[in-house]
């Protein structure tokens, strides 16, 4: 049984189970284990989401918001109409114990975004109905025991757990990742900056990230640094000798721009065309994107190399690390400013043992070392990329060493379990000394 004494935290997420966030379900399994008690509110509720192993362990209460229509063609009156029912309730309560919080709260929110766009409005509005849904539930409801809320993604869900906390007193604090710092649209004007400000502590996955925040806020002290680490239990070194007709690259990640398999797709093009050996598969969530990339292997001809696959759980992407070759991951900056931080997958493919080629952008270079842990290349660079997969094709020897020194570094900076104290200290240091940690 958890210490009834300790912290209780309440995750504010904007969709909980999500097949390509299983970082976070594996933070808020690992820290239920280590006994912190956590309770989880999720803005939407998610369908057709394949659901990882790690999700079924997890036995932490979690709350679904009501659903919020999305007010496409409708004015903002007729908007509000229709989803005011679901919160006034909570709202009411909220005017009933906090008048003057939730006064100032709202206040705030008609002053400082009452003359942006009417989608800006409307985004407002629903942000400030579903954090008054959870201070509700915080003051009278479910959620009257947590001390302290936390956010992953350091847009929606950081603005809604920011509102909550004013509604509700209690403190905050948010996980930034990659493109919700990055892109200046999912955090217009200072916003970012005021979270970062009206945060207990910020968590953040890379160095990079750390430094660019830390520019933002004069507090760089309430920024950490926390890499997510992975289960070192279920990604083993225990590959089989390689035994193919033909070598297998490997890419995992959502088909979006920032992950650039259309760069992989060319790289694959040019080995093909100098008469190299190998076949690819490409395994990741389906998105309008898929289509351009379908697209674009048969307009080179690569049907019979390249295979599409859709998501998969980690326990089903274990064997197809442990049937590969080498891993490929070309990640690039797009030009609205989204980008990975560290991809959880080359993490993965890293601890299994296997070579790894990708970019220097970001975090990456922080667990990929060129020529020490794996192979780094300019994003954007076909040729270059080209060049680096047949490097690691050709020499058994460079693969069998840099799997070797990658999975020692997974095993001494990402491992999920030993990472998970720093995050769980954080909380507990909240408790103690205050909102601002300061005694």
């Amino acid at each position: 049984m958890a210490n009834r004494d300790q912290a209780v935290i309440g995750y504010i997420l904007k969709g909980y189970g999500r097949t390509s966030e299983t970082f976070i379900s594996n933070e808020i399994a690992l820290l239920e284990q280590s006994g912190l008690r956590i309770q989880v509110f999720s803005l939407k509720r998610l369908v057709g989401e394949k659901a990882h192993g790690v999700t079924q362990r997890i036995r932490v209460p979690v709350t679904y918001l009501p659903e919020i229509s999305s007010g496409d063609g409708k004015s903002l009156l007729a908007w509000l109409q229709e989803n005011w029912p679901n919160f006034a309730a909570a709202h009411r309560r909220l005017l009933t114990a906090r008048p003057t919080a939730w006064m100032l709260t709202f206040g705030g929110l008609i002053l400082r975004g009452w003359r942006e766009s009417a989608a800006a409005r409307r985004t407002a509005l629903r942000e400030f109905l579903q954090a008054g849904f959870i201070a509700a539930a915080l003051i009278d409801g479910p959620g009257g025991e947590i001390t302290h809320l936390h956010a992953h993604f350091a847009h929606t869900a950081t603005t809604v757990a920011m509102l909550a906390a004013r509604l509700s007193g209690r403190p905050f604090s948010f996980t930034a990742h990659a493109k919700d710092i990055y892109r200046v649209d999912m955090n217009p004007g200072d916003l970012l900056t005021r979270k970062l400000q009206s945060a207990s502590f910020t968590v953040t996955c890379t160095r990079a990230n750390v430094d660019y925040l830390a520019r933002l806020s004069n507090e760089r002290e309430k920024i950490h640094r926390i890499y997510h680490g992975i289960d070192l239990q279920l990604f083993q070194q225990n590959r089989p000798a390689e035994r193919h007709t033909r070598p297998l690259i490997l890419a995992v990640g959502r088909f979006v721009e920032k992950k650039g398999f259309p760069i992989l797709i060319e790289a694959c093009r040019m080995l093909r065309d100098d008469g190299v050996n190998f076949q690819v598969r490409i395994v990741g969530g389906f998105t309008p994107l898929t289509a351009e990339i379908e697209q674009l292997i048969a307009q080179h001809g690569l049907g019979e190399q390249i295979l599409l696959q859709p998501a998969m759980t980690q326990e089903e992407l274990t064997r197809l690390y442990a049937a590969a070759t080498l891993f490929a991951l070309p990640s690039l900056v797009t030009d609205d400013g989204d980008r990975d931080g560290i991809p959880n997958v080359l993490a993965e493919a890293m601890a299994m043992g296997l070579p790894v080629v990708s970019t220097r952008i970001s975090g990456i270079p922080e667990l990929v070392r060129n020529g020490e842990t794996g192979l780094l290349v300019a994003e954007r660079d076909p040729v270059a990329l080209a060049a680096a997969i047949r490097q690691l094709l050709e020499d058994i020897q460079l693969r069998e060493e840099l799997g070797r020194r990658g999975r020692e570094l997974v095993e001494q900076e990402f491992d999920a379990r030993r990472n998970i104290s720093a995050l769980k200290e954080l909380f507990q240091s909240v408790r103690e000394t205050g909102r601002n940690g300061v005694a």
